[in-house]
């Protein structure tokens, strides 16, 4: 199994499990002290990515206020009563959209760190009902962004996806939009000097939604066959703990403005069915509307911006109005001009054996 997803135990994190991404040695003694006595806000945190990444927080650091922002009550209920969280005195939980702009004030007052988590993700859902897409990915990023200021926030992480480069859908479309408001937000900070950055990164291996699921439900369901788009279809995979992982070192490691972007491998959906269900039939169904073949991370367009850090990439604003230090100045080598990131391209692939492994331990996040 690829070790970029193989998780031990390492001293550096007092024995929890880790991933590639996870801090350690001094960036993880950093994040400790950024956290100690401080108030942290997750946004849609109710969702797969938020109970995972209040799961680890619990985890390696020991915040003075951990806050669970979402509008589902009955969500919030159910992650109160799961054992690991049922206890946890730093716990809030704070009923709110980030469509209200005064809900959100009301949620940062006192708060150091926000992870900025909600959104609309399903892009047959966002095309059907495109002004809530809008409202919730554009409108409420800008949300975050006046509130942060408001309270004089510390950072600011937006979690985005792959579908916002080189967009197709309005899914893409929105979180490009919602990209673009976190880099500008820094130069509108002033005297605040709140920080803001994005982390951007392909599919969650095994989460609701993705291939991994669908297929589950029909192998379990009897199915002949497991409809494939398109034999040629690529995708960037990362599983859930990464993903929580790479956004806490890229919280420590910010400067202000940059897209973060890790180093994936890339998966044929064609060696999941066979990984899953390899005596199954494969039923070519074609792609569907706003669907892309490969999804690219950075486009070429990108690429005079982009800086290599070893084990992501890192897209700084092209428009520094307040000029921050760039990750240049500590060596970090630019990337050839021609340089794109996109999955079918990619030197890194998982193979089916790689699959099979991911699936005992990520195949139901």
């Amino acid at each position: 199994m690829s070790t970029r997803f193989r998780a031990d135990n390492a001293a550096t994190t007092g024995g929890e499990p880790t991933t590639r991404f996870t801090p350690s040695g001094a960036n993880l003694e950093e994040l400790r002290r950024m956290f100690a006595d401080a108030s942290v806000l997750i946004t849609g945190g109710t969702g797969s990515f938020g109970q995972e990444f209040v799961r680890r927080v619990l985890q390696i650091a020991v915040p003075k206020r951990l806050i669970v922002f979402s509008r589902d009550e009955y969500k919030q209920t159910k992650m109160q009563q799961r054992p690991e969280f049922c206890n946890q005195e730093v716990l809030r939980f704070f009923i709110g959209d980030v469509r209200d702009e005064k809900r959100l004030e009301m949620a940062l007052r006192d708060v150091d760190y926000v992870i900025h988590a909600a959104a609309l993700k399903q892009v047959p859902v966002a095309e059907y009902n495109p002004f809530e897409c809008i409202r919730t990915n554009v409108i409420g990023a800008e949300n975050v962004i006046r509130a942060a200021m408001t309270h004089r926030v510390k950072r600011v992480i937006a979690l985005s996806t792959d579908k916002a480069c080189s967009p197709i859908n309005l899914y893409g479309a929105s979180k490009l939009a919602a990209d673009k408001l976190f880099v500008a937000a820094g130069n509108l900070a002033g005297s605040t000097r709140v920080r803001y950055a994005v982390v951007r990164y392909g599919n969650v291996f095994g989460s609701r939604g993705s291939v991994v699921p669908f297929f589950r439900q029909l192998i379990d369901n009897g199915a002949k066959a497991l409809p494939i788009t398109d034999r040629r279809m690529t995708r960037f995979i990362i599983t859930l703990l990464d993903g929580v992982d790479f956004v806490l070192s890229s919280l420590v490691s910010m400067r202000g403005g940059e897209i973060f972007v890790p180093k994936l491998p890339s998966v044929r959906i064609t060696d999941i069915a066979d990984a899953m269900a390899p005596d199954l039939e494969r039923e070519i169904v074609g792609i569907r509307p706003g669907e892309k073949l490969h999804e690219a991370m950075i486009s070429k367009e990108d690429a005079r911006t982009t800086l290599d850090l070893g084990d992501r990439y890192v897209m700084e604003p092209a428009a520094r109005m307040f000029m921050r230090e760039s990750f240049a100045d500590e060596g970090c080598p630019r990337v050839p001009e021609d340089f794109g990131y996109s999955s079918e391209l990619n030197d890194h692939w998982l193979s089916i054996e790689d699959i099979r492994e991911l699936l005992k331990t990520h195949g139901h996040a």
